[in-house]
């Protein structure tokens, strides 16, 4: 069959003055083909007008029926596809025709059914996506994978970009927070997938049991928590295409960064960057349309909402409280006691009767003890030994003239310097380091080598560096105390002498 091309050479080599014969002699065609050629500006397409016949595949039309039927019941890993239809066909039924035929067949009942959608469009300000990607990152430890929570506006497809260190709720309460201050706004309703951290039970249709610190989050906020039914990506459709642009584009090459704080801040400088853009089909810049989505949003309210995880929690006779397969030390008075743990994406607090008492950077760990000296200090003193013994106080990290202090003190009183060392770290749980370190040193340089002449100076430096300076003592000069009168006395008595005889 020839082409369109050669259509066109053949023409314009007669309109030219070559004859039908030269024609068909240069071209290599017969001069019957020519004429054909002269006589129709283009090549006819080819169209089948008759289905080619398929007499073998009629008689198991039915058993392919009931084969596609059947699968959809089945998980969608686990269906039929045409080949497998055509080894089931000719081994368990006896076909003997093509696979070509098997394959047209079950490809025209599957197009048949394949689902179509109806654009849909949202109004201003009404709501977003949200969704997690993944991405790899070059860090200096090495090539981690780890998860970005990406948030857009279904009208303006403004996007808000986080990487996160995990997928837990308390990650996705702290990226909605940032997202909510980054925008300046909040919409009327947040559409999820249905993640374990977010939904606690899926019901019938679309209805939802939300985990209880997102829906303290939508209710601080005053959004709709709404979820798609599940398996239907195609919901949230600006979200999955977000986490594509993201993966391929912002992602690619793989980043070198030194930690999240870094691939945060470049994730916000191309979330910026995204407002002058204008998206395929659109006449307005996604800023320009942002700000309808900001007109009509929801203002923000007075304060943050505190992006933790609450768990209760008994301490132990540790002085620790499990969170998260990690143990976490509170002080002494808290032992034996119950106390509320809050997780954050970067730190553990732990409150007890309405105090914060302890405070740890956030482990990702399994099976951690994560200690502060400071909170065993006030043991230390039934326990001097654990100094050589316990890794909390044996592995903490002070400065040099501690170490000489012990040295000193043990040279001085063998082992009862133990004990007044540890004396002297018990001043730590009350006074600040350089106040405790700035007296070791003094008394160091004097050759003052005691626990009670340290101890003293500190406490007294303390009611120095106090900020109220004491109130001056006024001299008893200064009053003057007039001589009394007794007629005024004798005023006093005639006047209640009078009123009484009345």
């Amino acid at each position: 069959m020839l082409t369109v091309f050669q259509y066109g050479d053949i023409r314009r080599a007669h309109r030219d003055g070559m004859s039908i014969r030269e024609i068909a002699r240069t071209f290599h065609h017969s001069r019957r083909k020519v004429r054909e050629v002269l006589t129709e500006a283009e090549p006819r397409p080819c169209t089948r007008t008759q289905p080619t016949p398929a007499p073998v595949l009629g008689a198991f039309h039915g058993i392919i029926d009931t084969i596609l039927a059947d699968d959809e019941k089945a998980p969608p890993k686990q269906r039929h596809t045409a080949s497998q239809v055509f080894r089931r066909l000719r081994d368990e039924h006896g076909y003997r025709g093509s696979y070509d035929q098997v394959r047209r067949y079950v490809g025209q009942h599957r197009r048949d059914r394949r689902e179509t959608f109806i654009p849909l469009a949202h109004d201003p300000g009404q709501r977003v996506e949200a969704d997690f990607g993944h991405i790899y990152v070059d860090f200096p430890e090495g090539r981690k994978q780890i998860p970005v929570l990406i948030v857009v506006w279904s009208y303006s497809n403004y996007p808000f970009v986080m990487a996160m260190p995990s997928e837990r709720t308390e990650a996705i309460l702290a990226g909605m927070v940032e997202a909510f201050h980054f925008f300046g706004c909040v919409p009327h309703e947040v559409w999820w997938d249905n993640p374990r951290t977010v939904v606690s039970q899926i019901f019938s249709g679309r209805e939802r049991r939300a985990n209880e610190r997102y829906a303290a989050l939508a209710s601080h906020y005053a959004f709709d928590p709404l979820f798609c039914m599940p398996a239907r990506g195609n919901e949230k459709p600006y979200a999955e295409t977000r986490v594509r642009v993201m993966q391929r584009q912002w992602a690619t090459p793989v980043p070198r960064v030194t930690n999240l704080d870094e691939l945060n801040a470049m994730f916000r400088v191309r979330c910026l960057e995204e407002s002058n853009r204008t998206v395929v089909g659109y006449t307005e810049s996604i800023g320009q349309r942002f700000e309808r989505d900001r007109v009509a949003a929801v203002a923000l309210p007075a304060h943050r909402f505190d992006a933790c995880v609450l768990q209760p929690g008994q301490v132990d006779k540790y002085q620790t409280v499990r969170f998260d397969r990690n143990r976490y030390s509170v002080p002494r008075a808290c032992a034996f006691q119950s106390v509320m743990v809050k997780g954050y994406i970067d730190r553990i607090e732990v409150v007890h009767g309405g105090d914060v008492v302890a405070r740890h950077q956030r482990s990702y760990g399994h099976d951690e003890q994560i200690l502060d000296p400071l909170h065993y200090l006030a043991a230390l003193g039934r326990r001097p030994a654990a100094l050589d013994h316990a890794p909390v106080l044996r592995d903490w990290q002070l400065a040099a003239c501690f170490t000489q202090l012990r040295d000193a003190l043990d040279k001085r009183h063998g082992k009862v310097g133990q004990r007044q060392f540890a004396r002297v770290l018990q001043l730590l749980s009350e006074h600040p380091m350089q106040r405790v370190q700035a007296v070791i040193e003094a008394c160091l340089a004097k050759g003052e080598v005691d626990a009670e002449r340290i101890i003293a100076q500190v406490r007294q430096r303390a009611i120095l560096n106090t900020n109220a300076p004491p109130s001056e003592a006024i001299p008893l000069c200064q009053y003057q105390v007039p001589r009394p009168e007794l007629s005024r006395f004798d005023l006093l008595l005639s006047h209640g002498d009078s009123e009484d005889g009345r």
